[in-house]
């Protein structure tokens, strides 16, 4: 014989593991999505090919294209912070500043991924950082769409 007070704490307990399962369904259909948009950006750039050597270690263009892509996800994240109007993590000013930097980082970063990209000889493996570059390029666009998106919601709340 159960009661309704076990049968409340169950119930929830459920929920919460559906909320979980839903949360790390996500984060896998959108790491996929990412894996795919980065290589599509491979193709288009057309430096899919493996390289014939492998190049290993850290070189400068590599250096180049990480860089980039911490600044691309730099941007994400704040713009994901503006968004949420988290004004102890963002400053004053209702997400706007958050947004802005967002926007800005964002466009930084996705012109030296492109740059990095549009200077690149060889495909994955050649030491040119040609993954680094198109991820910082898929990145830098998301950050600027969610600062776009956090600066549209700033104007029309103030």
């Amino acid at each position: 014989m159960t009661t309704d007070a076990s049968q409340g704490i169950s119930a929830a307990a459920g929920r919460g593991m559906k909320r979980t399962f839903a949360y790390i369904l996500a984060a896998l259909a959108a790491a996929a999505m990412f894996g795919g948009v980065v290589h599509v950006v491979l193709v288009a750039a057309h430096v899919a090919q493996p390289a014939a050597t492998t190049v290993y270690g850290l070189t400068a263009r590599r250096s180049w294209a990480t860089a980039a892509a911490a600044l691309a996800l730099l941007s994400v994240v704040t713009g994901g912070l503006a968004v949420r109007r988290s004004a102890r993590d963002i400053g004053t000013g209702h997400g706007r500043l958050g947004a802005l930097v967002a926007v800005a980082v964002g466009l930084i970063a996705s012109v030296n991924g492109g740059l990095n990209l549009a200077v690149a000889t060889g495909g994955p493996g050649s030491g040119n950082g040609v993954v680094g570059a198109a991820a910082a390029v898929v990145l830098g666009l998301a950050g600027m769409a969610v600062g776009g998106l956090a600066l549209a919601r700033s104007r029309r709340t103030v």
